[in-house]
């Protein structure tokens, strides 16, 4: 039997088409890296053509080695002459040969992303730009959309024309440009622009590649932005056999620069193209598959197609409802660890998906404290996330100033100025009288050769100190929010004005909720308490990566991947849909979502649950919000019975998340850097005798009131806590009549 005849009859299509372009719409699961591998088999054994004629490209250095591999053991000799590589890794090939047509050396040196911050640094240094204003990450994000989009320094320029703000990424923008010529540098975006331009203008090299690559098959055509889409159409424009692979149901990857209408328009660019669907699935079952359909088929932007399976029907969805998102949790893991028991599936079987990185974090408690073996896949577990760590690093400070790691991680962050020869003398100092770093900051107007820097150093001295001073007699919550603040840790990650940075604002909200929760559990809830609780349930060092896990992940992180079981929690709108994509109202926003929700789905194969609690905690209050209209997308007999979404017989409203890291309704302190301000009273209200009451210690007698200058210092003799002193000012002691 041929290899060939093993295809179905759409396959056997997409294989046996060679000539012209070619667009094959592979939909979830229909065998795309098949028809890719047995159509290189073909061209070369059937058609006579020479390996080193086909370029075959994709987006990872993962999935461009596992089609080497394919190729490889289907070709057999002459297969290593193929060109199977990244983007990327193509055009620095071509570079290396043809680099000094654009006046760089063939040496040239290819800079990551910390030499990218640290040119834009200086740059923003000699432009007297102030980076807290223009962070160095949105200015290299803005650089990088630019070049995404094949907009080059001048064009940039006429465009930021009366936008003061686009002007001044331009000046950093041109002079970023000088300083990577003149090191002899590439970023990784100008590896795709600057091959566009060798071939643009050197009709000698394009035609040699031309003449090279006749046979070229481009894979996740989707997810393909401007610049990668004229890298193509250069190559393939002389003999024009292009062969582009790809769903546009599953391009999720526009906040990355994605440009869905290189797929959609493909007919438009190449009029005589050939369309080719792959509809057979061979991973789901027909009820996933319809599940999968009925949601996206909401989508009018996309190619009209319809995903089939010969497979069984298999189970009916599963919909459950709970109460908030610990129930959820606590019986998804539950679920997990029954079945495993009784050794009907392996942990490695499930794969938890959800929305966004902080939703993790309950999950991963609960994992934790049922010894659930699990894995964050493409992602770091949320208590080891920098900002999570950088906030308990505060907490931590406040709590006891004798962790040198903590003191020492958050000293410049956010930035103070502080520099290491300053750190180095600090540590010099305590180490040879034995005193904590913590400690030796303290005692900073003692350490010759300090200068400015002391300043700086007292500054952070006396927040913290104020932090301890409002943590005898606030809430956590309030103390954490008052953190966020003073710190200006929020307001840097919203500079920033990037996904990424977004994604840890949400981490924060979540850390936020876990504060509150914890208040809620405890009769008396202390910021050691709290620190104790975190440190018991992210121990996790101990994980086996070869131990048999259950699988968490975002989404996002899930595409290209397949599992037995998969559980969709979360689907509630104002999470998924987000709350913001919701009333912005653009329907594109919508359906990027949508297709989100689509690749979510067709990742199971045997069992799809999907979860929506009824109240969840976001950014510090309870929400309510009603299920996602994804699942009411949903034909009600694909559903188990008992477990259909309630149709809602009236649009519950959309809760905005209340904004807890930019309220607060009492101002203490002011920001940080400047000197900490207490309003003292002019008279209290209360004397010694009398009765009060405190938010936290309830009620208890005046024993004595002294005045220390700044403000009152006031003893007070709680019935359950017992005797405290406060500052008046920090206190809010109420007289009880």
């Amino acid at each position: 039997m041929s290899i060939y005849e093993t295809l179905n009859p759409m396959q056997q299509e997409a294989v046996f088409h060679t000539e012209g372009p070619l667009l094959i719409l592979a939909g979830a699961g229909s065998g795309k890296t098949r028809v890719l591998t047995h159509r290189i088999a073909y061209l070369i054994d059937e058609k006579g053509v020479n390996p080193w004629n086909i370029l075959a490209i994709t987006f990872t250095n993962k999935a461009a080695g596992e089609m080497r591999e394919r190729v490889d053991n289907i070709v057999g000799f002459g297969s290593e002459q193929i060109w199977v590589s990244t983007f990327h890794s193509a055009c620095v090939r071509i570079l290396r040969r043809f680099a000094d047509h654009l006046g760089y050396g063939r040496n040239f040196v290819i800079y990551d992303t910390d030499d990218q911050k640290s040119v834009v640094k200086e740059i923003c240094k000699r432009l007297n730009i102030d980076t807290k204003i223009y962070k160095e990450r949105a200015l290299m994000s803005a650089i990088s959309s630019a070049k995404n989009e094949m907009i080059d320094v001048k064009e940039y320029a006429l465009n930021a024309a009366g936008d003061f703000a686009k002007q001044r990424i331009a000046e950093v923008y041109r002079e970023y440009e000088k300083v990577l010529y003149k090191n002899n540098a590439m970023d990784f975006d100008d590896l795709l622009v600057k091959t566009v331009e060798v071939l643009r203008n050197n009709e000698d090299v394009l035609n040699y590649y031309q003449e090279r690559f006749k046979y070229i098959m481009v894979d996740e055509y989707q997810d393909t932005n401007t610049v990668q889409f004229r890298l193509v159409s250069l190559l393939s424009g002389k003999y024009r056999n292009l062969c582009v692979v790809g769903d546009d149901d599953q391009s999720i990857y526009k906040f990355r620069g994605a440009n869905i209408y290189n797929i959609l328009n493909f007919e438009k660019e190449f009029p005589d193209a050939k369309v080719i669907k792959l509809e057979q699935n061979y991973r789901s079952t027909k009820n996933i598959l319809n599940a999968a359909n009925a949601v996206i088929h909401h989508n009018k932007g996309r190619k009209e197609k319809t995903l089939w399976t010969a497979n069984e029907d298999g189970d009916k969805i599963v919909f459950r409802q709970y109460q908030n998102e610990y129930d959820e949790a606590h019986h998804i893991v539950s679920e997990i660890r029954r079945s495993a028991d009784k050794g009907e599936a392996h942990y490695n079987d499930y794969a938890i998906l959800y929305r966004t990185n902080a939703q993790s974090r309950v999950l991963e408690e609960k994992f934790v404290a049922q010894s659930v073996p699990y894995k964050i896949v493409g992602g770091i577990n949320f208590y080891q996330r920098r900002e999570i760590k950088d906030i308990l690093a505060y907490l931590k400070t406040i709590d006891n100033g004798q962790d040198d790691l903590a003191v020492r991680r958050i000293i410049n962050v956010p930035k103070r100025g502080i520099g290491l020869t300053t750190l180095n003398r600090i540590t010099e100092y305590g180490e040879a009288r034995e005193m904590s770093f913590f400690d030796a900051l303290e005692c900073c107007e003692d350490i010759p050769k300090l200068g400015k820097a002391a300043e700086k150093i007292k500054s952070f001295v006396n927040m913290i100190e104020v932090f301890r001073a409002q943590s005898e007699y606030i809430t956590l919550a309030e103390l954490f929010t008052n953190v966020l603040e003073e710190t200006g840790y929020i307001k840097e990650l919203e500079a920033e004005d990037s996904e990424v940075a977004q994604g840890r604002i949400e981490n924060i909200d979540e850390l936020m909720n876990k504060i509150i929760a914890y208040e809620e559990e405890e009769d008396e809830p202390t910021l050691s308490g709290f620190l104790e609780n975190v440190a018991l349930v992210s121990d996790i060092d101990s994980l086996d990566e070869e131990e048999d896990y259950v699988m968490l992940m975002t989404l996002h992180s899930a595409k290209g991947l397949e599992f037995p079981c998969v559980y969709m929690c979360g689907m509630e709108d104002g999470l998924f849909p987000s709350y913001m994509t919701i009333v912005n109202d653009d329907p594109e926003e919508i359906e990027e979502e949508r297709r989100l929700c689509y690749v979510g789905i067709t990742r199971a194969k045997k069992r799809l649950i999907m979860t929506y609690a009824k109240s969840r905690m976001v950014h510090g209050s309870t929400q309510y919000n009603k299920v996602s209209r994804f699942v009411r997308e949903i034909t009600p007999e694909l559903f188990g019975m008992g477990a259909k979404p309630e149709k809602e017989k009236h649009e519950s409203r959309i809760q905005r998340p209340s904004d807890f890291t930019r309220k607060q309704t009492t101002k203490v302190v002011t920001s940080y850097g400047k000197t900490f301000q207490v309003n003292k009273a002019s008279v209290l209200d209360y004397t010694v005798g009398d009765t009060v009451r405190h938010i936290k210690f309830g009620t208890g007698t005046v024993i004595n009131i002294a005045d220390g200058g700044k403000d009152y210092e006031v003893t007070v003799d709680f019935e359950k806590s017992g005797v405290k002193k406060m500052f008046a000012s920090f206190a809010k002691l109420k007289p009880v009549d």
